[in-house]
């Protein structure tokens, strides 16, 4: 059994992580799985008992990404730097800058591919385990990644980004 101090400790990263390629904004992202443990705290004993404490959180979070982008006040977001106008200084970043660049097409997708393709490529999920998380079928689940990695392809030639 896992006492709660001790699964944030080993899943805590990985929680702010996933809210974090999820969301637009890393401090919201950070909200959310704040908000996500203080409820888990509350409802300790029930997921206690759960097979997968583990799996619990992690559609705790993705339920909590959801609600939140639903809600009007936090549809305001700080805005990317990726989307600001270029001042000729030379970027030294290299990788990082490209990295993103990528991530901010990544949030240009709807919720559904956008969680799809999170947690299947960055989060290695299988897809049954992302249709539980979803709460959909792998079918959809498929058809999700699909079109959203269409998606990320097409906005990828537009943007003049070369695939890896």
């Amino acid at each position: 059994m896992w006492d709660l101090e001790s699964l944030v400790a080993w899943k805590g990263p990985q929680l702010v992580r996933l809210a974090r390629t999820l969301l637009r904004d890393e401090h919201q992202a950070e909200d959310v799985v704040q908000d996500v443990l203080a409820t888990c705290l509350a409802k300790w004993s029930r997921i206690q008992a759960l097979d997968n404490p583990s799996a619990y959180l992690n559609r705790m979070v993705v339920n909590a990404v959801t609600t939140s982008r639903r809600r009007p006040w936090r549809r305001e977001h700080a805005s990317d730097p990726a989307d600001l106008p270029d001042q000729g200084i030379s970027d030294t970043a290299g990788p990082h800058a490209e990295r993103q660049r990528c991530l901010a097409l990544l949030r240009r997708l709807p919720d559904k591919q956008r969680i799809a393709i999170v947690l299947r490529l960055y989060e290695g999920m299988p897809d049954a385990e992302i249709a539980d998380l979803m709460d959909c079928s792998t079918a959809t689940v498929r058809s999700n990644a699909h079109r959203g990695l269409a998606t990320l392809r097409r906005l990828l030639a537009e943007e003049g980004i070369a695939r890896a």
